[in-house]
């Protein structure tokens, strides 16, 4: 994903007071990861990012890996992480759990301007379903029950349509994640399994990715159903950490692909190169994030 970190709409007085001097309190800052790929991979594209963000906070960082979006909301409420890059449904889950113990820092944009993503229905690109007609009676895995693109967003809009998950499919499943749903496709555990990709074209997105990555073969999934766009989720912190921590955080997340190209495109795939469109301000990404989430 090609996507640009912008300023989207900070909550500041839903934030304490800030500490005289936030170091004092938080020696170490703790990122949670959440779990769209596998933990071997997550950590590896995280290293660049955690010494770029220890390097600019000045204090040590550690990353936090759980083996379910619910780990990192559950995390987030009980104060074992600061920060998180979320999706909307994830972001909405952790409001609750928290009663509003969390606020938005930022959203991201694509370099083409665009401010979502796609959720999307793969199969095999060999086998005989098409369309979602086809899979009626058939095995169908989902990402994650606090996955906005491998959850929420399919199971909501494909029963406006008519096709009921529980009812229309045979079985319906949980992967884990997003790329154990794709390699259950390829594998044949799964006859299809909700994604996202980053453009509507597919150009980029967890099956691109896994081609990268050599974890499958190019031209061996194929999206059959397409949902609409959905609004990026917010990186998100919690809202009882100390007000310059919160401005050290987000100082940092705009400042990446100018400071650091490498750690940023580590954890995006972001395109440093147009500096005028890094700066654009997105003063409506959270709000759409939310209305996406809550209907």
């Amino acid at each position: 994903m090609r996507i640009l970190l912008t300023a989207a709409l900070l909550a500041a007085t839903s934030l304490p007071v800030s500490a005289q001097n936030w170091k004092d309190d938080y020696r170490i800052v703790r990122i949670g990861i959440t779990s769209s790929e596998n933990e071997a991979d997550r950590m590896k594209r995280y290293e660049p990012w955690k010494a770029y963000m220890e390097k600019t906070l000045g204090v040590e960082v550690e990353l936090f890996t759980a083996g379910s979006y619910d780990g990192i909301i559950q995390a987030l409420a009980a104060d074992q992480i600061e920060v998180a890059s979320v999706g909307s449904s994830a972001y909405a889950a952790a409001y609750t759990e928290t009663n509003g113990g969390v606020v938005p820092l930022l959203a991201s944009q694509e370099m083409s301007g665009a401010t979502g993503y796609y959720s999307v229905i793969i199969t095999r690109c060999d086998g005989p379903y098409k369309k979602i007609e086809d899979l009626k009676g058939k095995a169908v895995a989902f990402a994650d029950p606090d996955s906005t693109s491998g959850y929420a967003v399919p199971f909501y809009n494909l029963v406006q349509q008519g096709f009921n998950p529980n009812e229309y499919f045979g079985s319906v499943t949980f992967s884990g994640s997003h790329e154990a749903g794709v390699q259950g496709v390829v594998a044949g555990s799964f006859d299809a399994a909700a994604t996202y990709i980053s453009d509507i074209d597919g150009k980029d997105g967890v099956p691109v990715r896994m081609v990268n990555k050599g974890m499958i073969k190019d031209g061996e999934v194929c999206k059959i159903w397409t949902s609409p766009e959905i609004t990026n989720g917010p990186i998100t912190v919690r809202a009882n950490l100390p007000q310059d921590l919160v401005a050290a955080i987000k100082d940092a997340y705009m400042k990446a692909p100018e400071a650091d190209p490498v750690a940023f495109q580590s954890i995006s795939g972001g395109d440093t190169s147009n500096k005028k469109a890094m700066s654009k301000s997105i003063t409506s990404a959270i709000n759409g994030s939310l209305k996406c989430v809550i209907g």
